[in-house]
């Protein structure tokens, strides 16, 4: 009867609502990557990346420290995990749910480095032009350059508070075992960080470099020249890199 086909109608179209608004809400709210699969800032804490320091650490055998992180040491683990995960390593779908999860250390004895990854993955993905390929590799290689010299600007600014750290031992008085050892391991943290950051790019150079090769082969374009010379800059700034010694052995070997 038309009296009754309403109520049933709005109910259906409440239910209806209803469903929407929880797949949109648990869409959005799973959405904590950003560009490159990467962690948007809203969806992490100030010390999501504090991680990487105690990685590092103890995929050497030292144990982390428990100092507080300041500020340019937060900021030096946040600018170097852009480098530490490998260009778009997830696939989409774990982007969209965001996927986090901490990295090994190039000194732990299961990593390997496959430079054929990041090709083969990019000439596999679905696109509709073979132009889409050149402009996703560009523009991976633009991301790196764009924050190359913000991270080693941290980096020596984190360098030279650490050797005023590593002077003012001789100054502290009354300073404990615990506190020398947590300040040496910070230390030890911050260099291994840079000579993380420092394998990963040397890595991402020849990943983009074997990339481009194949994409010559399977779909030649004159672009090619302009990936090329990206490329080209990313590794000259990478052997221009400045020199940051520190007051204590950091890392004797990269994996």
């Amino acid at each position: 009867m038309p009296g009754l086909r309403a109520p049933r109608l709005a109910r259906r179209f409440n239910l209806f609502s209803a469903c929407a608004a929880l797949f949109c809400a648990a869409t959005l709210g799973g959405c904590a990557s950003g560009d490159f699969g990467r962690t948007r800032d809203f969806g992490r804490s100030d010390d999501s990346h504090r991680w990487v320091g105690a990685e590092a650490n103890a995929s050497r055998g030292l144990a982390p420290s428990q100092f507080q992180l300041t500020e340019s040491e937060r900021l030096l683990r946040d600018q170097a995990f852009f480098f530490i995960e490998p260009p778009r390593s997830r696939p989409a779908w774990k982007s969209v749910f965001g996927d986090y999860q901490p990295l090994k250390s190039p000194w732990r004895q299961d990593v390997s480095f496959d430079r054929t990854a990041y090709g083969r993955q990019l000439i596999d993905e679905p696109h509709r032009s073979h132009m889409s390929r050149y402009g996703v590799l560009m523009d991976d290689v633009r991301s790196d350059l764009t924050r190359f010299d913000p991270f080693f600007l941290t980096a020596a600014r984190v360098n030279d508070l650490d050797k005023k750290r590593f002077a003012a031992f001789n100054l502290v008085s009354g300073m404990t075992p615990q506190e020398r050892e947590d300040a040496l391991a910070r230390m030890k943290e911050n260099a291994a960080i840079v000579q993380w950051s420092e394998t990963c790019l040397e890595q991402r150079v020849a990943s983009y470099q074997w990339a481009l090769q194949r994409l010559v082969i399977h779909t030649p374009d004159n672009t090619a020249a302009d990936a090329d010379r990206l490329i080209a800059e990313l590794a000259a700034r990478l052997k221009r890199r400045p020199n940051l010694t520190t007051p204590v052995a950091a890392v004797v070997g990269k994996g």
